[in-house]
């Protein structure tokens, strides 16, 4: 136990999480200024709400495919954890890592082992919610 407490030394907790609130906050702060873009172009509100997510899980997959998402989370730690951004590169690290493989055993079969447990969990989760709302909702007339 000693032994290991030596060789690894403590992480800087407090400047670690002002890294993290930091660039999480400029991710927000980036998804906000295109919600205004896109109203600016004349977008309409309903599909300005699509438009966002999908233009940062794009930037999001870029960039973990051309390696420097991995480098900014270094620094953002859970920063980058955005639940978008996070997800994104969650699906494209492997989908990248075991292309070597080929495209159905490696990309493919690879694709969704870390995001696959966000998804089923996320999606049971939601459901299990809209049950207890509706159910809720038709007692208690709210």
């Amino acid at each position: 136990m000693a032994m290991a407490e030596k060789a690894s030394p403590n992480s800087p907790i407090l400047k670690n999480a002002v890294k993290a609130f930091l660039i999480g906050g400029l991710i927000c702060a980036f998804g906000q200024f295109l919600f205004f873009i896109y109203e600016k172009w004349g977008i309409d509100e309903e599909t300005v709400r699509s438009l966002v997510p999908t233009t940062i899980i794009a930037i999001t997959a870029v960039l973990t495919g051309l390696g420097w998402f991995d480098d900014i989370a270094k620094h953002a730690g859970a920063g980058t954890l955005v639940p978008i951004t996070g997800f994104a590169n969650a699906v494209v690290s492997p989908a990248v890592e075991y292309q070597t493989e080929g495209r159905i055993l490696g990309t493919g079969a690879k694709m969704f082992t870390i995001a696959g447990p966000v998804i089923v969990y996320g999606c049971g989760t939601a459901t299990l919610y809209g049950v207890i709302y509706y159910i809720c909702s038709m007692f208690l007339g709210a």
